[in-house]
C-alpha cells in the first residue's frame, strides 16, 4: 500500500499545466493587488514628485505623511468617521434582529402562512416601489428625513438575507426545538439560547454583509442628508474623488501645489475609508464558506 503511494508521479501534462496555473494565479494576485499598492505608495508620496509621476509606481516618492495630517485635520472626515461608525454598528445590530426574528418565524413547522409570506417576501427582490415613493415614505410619513435613521430603518430587512438565514434555521433539527419547548422554553429563548447559537457561522456572514454594505452606503446618504455634519465617510469620499472637492483641505498651499496636494489627499482618503474594512474581514472570512454554504441547503 505505501509503495504503491511513493509510486505515484504525475505525467509531463500535469505539471505543465500545474505551471501555467502557477503562473496564471500569480499574474491575477499581482493584477488585483498592485492597485491596491499604487494608493498606498501615492498617499505616503511627495505631492509634487507624485503628480510629476507617470507609469508604474514601484515605491513611495519622497515619503511623507502630510496628506494623512491634512485628511485628519479635516472635520468633515472626522465627523464622517464618526456617522459612518454609528450607522455600522447600530445598522447592523438592528439587522441582525430584525432578520432573526423573521427568519425564525419563517423557518418554523406550523406556522400559518409562512409560504405566502415567502413568496410575497421574494417579489421584493424583483418589483420595488420606485426611488420617489421611498423618499416620500421616509420623510413624510417615517418623519426620519435628515437623520442617520433614515440610512437604516429603510432596509432593515435583506430580503437575501433573510432567505440565507432562513434556510438556516430550518436545516436544525426539530427534536431540539420540541425538547427545548418540554423544558419549559418560549420561543424567544429557543431562538437565543439554540438557534442562534447553533447557527453562529451564519450569523457572522450576515454581519459581514449588514456591516460592509453600510460602510459602502452613500447614495441614502446624498438622498435623504442635508446638513453637512451628518454625512458619513463615504459620502465625503465621493465628494473628494468625483466632485475633486479638496482644495479646502490643502491648508496653506500655494495655488500651484494645490491640484499636486489634492492627488495625495485623494490616495489618502481612500486608504482611511478602507482600512477599517480590510481590517475586520480577515476575522470573519472562515466563517464566510461555511455560513454560505450552511444557508443555501435546500430544505
Amino acid at each position: 500500500m505505501m509503495s504503491s503511494l511513493h509510486t505515484i508521479r504525475k505525467s509531463k501534462g500535469e505539471h505543465i499545466f500545474h505551471g501555467m496555473n502557477t503562473l496564471f494565479m500569480t499574474a491575477m494576485i499581482v493584477i488585483t493587488l498592485y492597485p491596491f499598492i499604487y494608493v498606498v505608495f501615492s498617499s505616503v508620496s511627495d505631492s509634487r514628485l507624485l503628480l510629476a509621476q507617470t507609469g508604474i509606481l514601484w515605491a513611495p516618492l519622497g515619503f511623507t505623511l502630510d496628506a494623512y495630517t491634512m485628511v485628519f485635520k479635516n472635520p468633515n472626515i472626522v465627523s464622517g468617521y464618526l456617522n459612518t461608525l454609528f450607522i455600522v454598528g447600530m445598522g447592523t445590530i438592528l439587522n441582525l434582529v430584525m432578520t432573526s426574528l423573521g427568519a425564525y418565524v419563517l423557518s418554523r413547522k406550523g406556522v400559518a402562512w409562512t409560504r405566502h409570506i415567502m413568496l410575497w417576501i421574494i417579489l421584493t427582490m424583483f418589483f420595488s416601489g420606485g426611488l420617489i415613493p421611498m423618499y416620500l415614505l421616509v420623510n413624510n410619513w417615517l418623519h426620519l428625513g435628515n437623520t442617520l435613521f433614515a440610512l437604516i430603518v429603510p432596509g432593515l430587512i435583506s430580503t437575501w438575507n433573510l432567505i440565507i438565514l432562513r434556510t438556516s434555521f430550518a436545516a436544525i433539527p426539530e427534536s431540539l426545538i420540541e425538547s427545548a419547548r418540554i423544558d419549559g422554553a418560549q420561543d424567544l429563548t429557543i431562538l437565543l439560547r439554540v438557534v442562534i447559537p447553533l447557527s453562529l457561522p451564519v450569523m457572522a456572514v450576515m454581519v459581514l454583509f449588514y456591516g460592509v454594505g453600510h460602510w459602502n452606503s452613500w447614495f441614502g446618504a446624498m438622498i435623504y442628508l442635508r446638513d453637512r455634519e451628518l454625512f458619513p465617510l463615504q459620502l465625503i469620499l465621493r465628494e473628494i474623488l468625483i466632485q475633486n472637492n479638496t482644495n479646502y483641505m490643502a491648508g496653506n498651499a500655494s495655488a500651484e501645489d494645490v491640484e499636486a496636494v489634492g492627488e495625495s489627499i485623494k490616495y489618502a482618503t481612500i486608504i482611511v475609508a478602507t482600512l477599517p474594512i480590510l481590517f475586520v474581514y480577515p476575522f470573519l472570512q472562515k466563517y464566510f464558506v461555511k455560513g454560505v454554504m450552511i444557508g443555501s441547503i435546500k430544505e
